[in-house]
């Protein structure tokens, strides 16, 4: 896998993230930190394959993205075809999202639970992962369950935040009649 790395105008393809902290340091606004390091070489071991924002310093990212591609032609090329790909893909997914399929589902959301900190009585938000087996039509009505329960409990605040159903805070698994 190699890594397209863009911060502002300079860009460049890299093979390895040696090279990528090699370019970046090579940018006169950019001081390489070993948290930087450290990220970027943790997006390259995982799995993920969106685009990667990393904090240069406040208000200052670069963009780091995987690819296959060989050179920067062939990136560019694919980006554009990828493009649409990607838009299928994401209208399919959500057409799949409300497709009829009556049953159990097991779900899995986190969400931003808003908690009153006694000393000095501010809201902060925390994150809280909830687990539960839903009986549903669709996965669309199992999502809206799960928050309408959450939203109708009395111990949580109304001002905790939800995240969407595309969003990886969201998981369902069909589990069957």
């Amino acid at each position: 896998m190699n890594l397209y790395i863009r911060y502002f105008d300079d860009e460049t393809l890299v093979y390895s993230v040696e090279e990528a902290l090699h370019f970046l340091s090579s940018l006169d606004d950019v001081e390489v930190t070993e948290e930087m390091a450290m990220e970027l070489e943790k997006f390259m071991q995982s799995s993920a394959m969106y685009p990667k924002h990393i904090k240069v310093r406040s208000r200052s990212f670069f963009i780091a993205i995987k690819t296959t591609a060989r050179t920067m032609e062939e990136f560019k090329a694919k980006g554009a075809s990828q493009g649409k790909e990607e838009k299928q893909a994401q209208k399919e997914a959500l057409a799949s999202y409300s497709k009829p399929q009556p049953g159990w589902y097991a779900a899995k959301i986190t969400f931003k639970r808003v908690l009153l900190i006694p000393e000095t009585q501010k809201a902060h938000y925390f994150d809280t992962p909830f687990v539960c087996k839903v009986w549903s039509n669709s996965a669309q009505e199992c999502y809206n369950r799960v928050v309408g329960h959450l939203r109708s409990r009395q111990d949580i605040d109304p001002r905790s935040q939800y995240p969407s159903i595309k969003s990886p805070n969201f998981e369902f698994e069909y589990l069957g009649e």
